[in-house]
């Protein structure tokens, strides 16, 4: 990453390669742009959703290298070299991932609004915790934030997930 150290701190650039749901995108920005904006207005990525822009509510989660992160926190520049995973990278075109699937089956999606951030969250958590109880769930999932419901539904999405995830077995989703 090579910073223009000339311009002012207002206009300043950088440089950033990033791989995005498979492919490499090499791109000029200002290093104060967050990941978040670069996903929707660069690369019009538009299932990566703003909630409070605080990081609180989770509904700008996306992966970076298989981790669940806040996008609306990252820097762009931040992310340089590495790979990130938005809702559009899930599964291909026309096909659901099983934890979008679970989230169908079982009405965890509500409005739809959280729910990008959420099959991310999920994802992440899972890879963690492939068994999780109820409760584990629930704590696991606290970072994100539904405002439309109880998180009944969304419990149940993620229980029905991650039974689907062990019965397909290590590479059965990829």
């Amino acid at each position: 990453m090579a910073i223009e150290s000339e311009a002012p701190a207002a206009e300043q650039r950088a440089s950033v390669r990033i791989i995005v749901n498979g492919v490499e995108h090499e791109r000029e920005v200002d290093v104060r742009r967050t990941l978040g904006d670069f996903l929707r207005e660069d690369l019009e990525l538009t299932g990566t959703h703003f909630g409070c822009e605080h990081g609180v509510c989770g509904a700008c989660t996306v992966q970076l290298d298989g981790k669940a992160v806040r996008s609306c926190l990252m820097l762009t520049v931040q992310a340089d070299g590495q790979e990130v995973k938005t809702i559009e990278g899930m599964a291909p075109p026309g096909e659901l991932h099983p934890i979008q699937q679970a989230f169908w089956d079982h009405k965890g999606q509500q409005c739809g609004f959280c729910t990008p951030g959420m099959i991310l969250a999920t994802e992440d958590f899972l890879r963690r915790n492939p068994d999780p109880t109820r409760q584990e769930i629930r704590e696991g999932m606290s970072g994100n934030i539904c405002r439309c419901t109880g998180y009944q539904f969304i419990v149940d999405s993620i229980e029905a997930a991650a039974k689907a995830l062990r019965e397909a077995g290590p590479g059965g989703t990829d």
